[in-house]
């Protein structure tokens, strides 16, 4: 059995939801807009077709590859394990590494790599139990 493509574009969808969610008011869009300089007028003038869009193809893409690494049909656990580790120990490292050379703060790294570190597990949670 291959990849399961409705689950991909659930994982996909269930990031791109959760990016609206966490980088919202409610969550923690002022903070992040504090942090990179972002304001409400610049956000409100970007292209929302090609960052909203250009957002979830990424979430897609991101939902695929990591389909793709679990194999078909992956344990529940293995699957959210290796999300979390995925955002955790990959993606926010990452991003560590590059704003600890562009001097960016402690407060925007929480922010971005946890936003990664959740969505990376959320999307293991929906592959494994989606198979």
């Amino acid at each position: 059995m291959g990849i399961n493509v409705l689950a991909v574009l659930a994982a996909a969808l269930s990031a791109f939801m959760l990016g609206g969610l966490w980088y919202s008011p409610i969550l923690f869009g002022r903070a992040w807009q504090a942090e990179t300089g972002m304001t409400d007028e610049r956000v409100a003038n970007g292209n929302k077709a090609l960052v909203f869009g250009g957002s979830f193809v990424m979430a897609l893409i991101a939902s695929f590859v990591f389909a793709m690494f679990l194999g078909p049909a992956p344990a529940l656990g293995l699957a959210v394990g290796a999300g979390f580790a995925a955002g955790l120990g990959w993606v926010a490292t990452s991003y560590g590494i590059t704003y600890l050379f562009e001097h960016r703060s402690l407060k925007l790294f929480l922010i971005n790599g946890g936003y990664h570190t959740v969505q990376f597990t959320l999307i293991g949670l929906i592959l494994g139990l989606w198979h």
